[in-house]
C-alpha cells in the first residue's frame, strides 16, 4: 500500500466543519450527511470538508487532538514510553498534512502543530527501527505490533519483508542436507 492509498483511507475520517450555506441532508451510500446551516456545525468526512473549504463554503473546525498543548503531551509520552503509545487517530500523519496544507488558515498555530507531529512521527519511526533491527538481531520468527499506524507499518514494511526473507534463507541453507541415501530404499 502506497501513501496515497493511506491517504483516501484518512479522507473518510469525520471531521467538524460550520458551514455558510443552507443545504437539506445528502443521502450518500457511506451515510446521511446533513443537515448543512449557517453556523452550525456539522461532521463530515474530510473529503468532503476539504472539498466545501476549497470552494468557501465552510470552516473547518480542527479535530480535537491538534492542539499545540495535547501534542506536546503526546510528544513527551511518547518519548517517555519504551513501546508505542496509542495514537489519538489511526490516521494522525495524513490527516495532519491533508488539514495543514488545504486548511491552515483554520488551524490555529498551524506551524507549530506541523512541527509537533513531525516530531512524534521521528520518534515513533526511530523507536520502529530499532525495535527491527532488535527482532533481526535476535532472530525472531513474529513481532507483536501494537499502536502502529498503516503509514508507519508500510514505512518499514519492504525492509522487514526483506530481512524476514534473507533471514529464511540463511536458516535453511544451514540446516544440513537430509542424505538421499535410504530416501527410497524402504520400497
Amino acid at each position: 500500500m502506497d501513501p496515497a492509498e493511506g491517504e483516501f483511507l484518512a479522507e473518510k475520517e469525520m471531521v467538524k466543519i460550520i458551514p455558510n450555506f443552507s443545504l437539506d441532508k445528502i443521502f450518500l451510500i457511506g451515510g446521511d450527511l446533513g443537515p448543512f446551516n449557517p453556523g452550525l456545525p456539522v461532521d463530515v468526512p474530510v473529503w468532503l470538508a476539504l472539498n466545501l473549504k476549497q470552494r468557501q463554503k465552510c470552516r473547518v473546525i480542527p479535530p480535537e487532538w491538534m492542539e499545540v498543548e495535547k501534542l506536546e503531551e503526546m510528544r513527551e509520552l511518547e518519548r517517555r514510553e519504551e513501546t508505542f503509545t496509542t495514537v489519538p487517530s489511526p490516521y494522525y500523519m495524513e490527516l495532519t498534512k491533508l488539514l495543514l496544507n488545504h486548511a491552515s488558515d483554520n488551524i490555529p498555530k498551524a506551524d507549530e502543530i506541523r512541527t509537533l507531529v513531525k516530531d512524534i512521527w521521528d520518534t515513533r519511526i526511530a523507536k520502529l527501527r530499532l525495535s527491527a533491527d532488535r527482532f533481526i538481531s535476535q532472530q525472531e520468527a513474529y513481532a507483536k505490533l501494537d499502536n502502529l499506524t498503516l503509514m508507519e507499518i508500510n514505512t518499514i514494511r519492504s525492509f522487514l519483508l526483506d530481512s524476514l526473507n534473507c533471514m529464511f534463507k540463511l536458516r535453511t541453507n544451514l540446516q544440513p542436507a537430509s542424505s538421499s541415501k535410504g530416501q527410497f530404499t524402504d520400497f
